[in-house]
C-alpha cells in the first residue's frame, strides 16, 4: 500500500483540502484527548452565520474540508455525546461513510429529533471522525444451506432484553 503514510506513533495520514469557504481560524480536524478516538469536526458556514434546524428537518451542514482517505480506509462520521445529549440533534447515517474514493466536501447530516428548534453556529463542533480500515467481503451464492448456529435466523430481540 504505497499511498500510506504513517509515523512512529502509528497515524495514517488523511490529505486534506481546505475548500473556499473554509475559516482559516478553525484548526484541521483535532483529537480532543491524546486517547480520543475521533477527531472533532466544526461547521464552517460562514463567519457569523448560523443555521436553524426546525423540529423533524435534516440538513447537510458544510465542513469546507475535502478529503484524500487511503485506500483501503473509510472515515466514519459519528455523533458527538455532548451534542447529542445536550441538544435534540443527531448525525442521522451514524456512522456516515466518506469513502476512500470520494473527493467532494465532507457534509455532516443532521437531523432535529426533538420538538423545538436547534441552531448550529459557525464553528461549532458538529461531528467526530474517525479513520478505519475496510475489508471488502465477496459476496457469493451458496448452494448448499448455511450452517446450524444456536442463534438460527432470530432477530430483532430474539436474544432477549438483558
Amino acid at each position: 500500500m504505497s499511498n500510506i503514510v504513517s509515523n512512529s506513533d502509528n497515524r495514517i495520514l488523511v490529505k486534506i483540502k481546505k475548500l473556499s469557504h473554509y475559516d482559516e481560524s478553525f484548526p484541521l480536524p483535532s483529537y480532543e484527548t491524546a486517547g480520543s478516538a475521533g477527531a472533532d469536526v466544526r461547521a464552517s458556514l460562514g463567519l457569523g452565520e448560523s443555521l436553524l434546524i426546525k423540529p423533524g428537518e435534516r440538513v447537510l451542514v458544510p465542513t469546507g474540508l475535502s478529503m484524500e482517505i487511503p485506500f483501503g480506509y473509510e472515515v466514519q462520521v459519528r455523533p458527538r455525546s455532548g451534542l447529542s445529549f445536550k441538544t435534540a440533534l443527531m448525525v442521522l447515517n451514524s456512522p456516515g461513510t466518506v469513502d476512500s474514493d470520494y473527493r467532494g466536501e465532507v457534509k455532516i447530516i443532521l437531523g432535529n429529533l426533538g420538538k423545538t428548534d436547534e441552531i448550529i453556529n459557525h464553528g461549532d463542533r458538529v461531528a467526530q471522525l474517525v479513520l478505519a480500515p475496510v475489508t471488502q467481503a465477496l459476496y457469493a451464492v451458496s448452494d448448499s444451506d448455511l450452517s446450524e448456529t444456536l442463534r438460527g435466523s432470530g432477530g430483532f430481540g430474539s436474544t432477549g432484553k438483558n
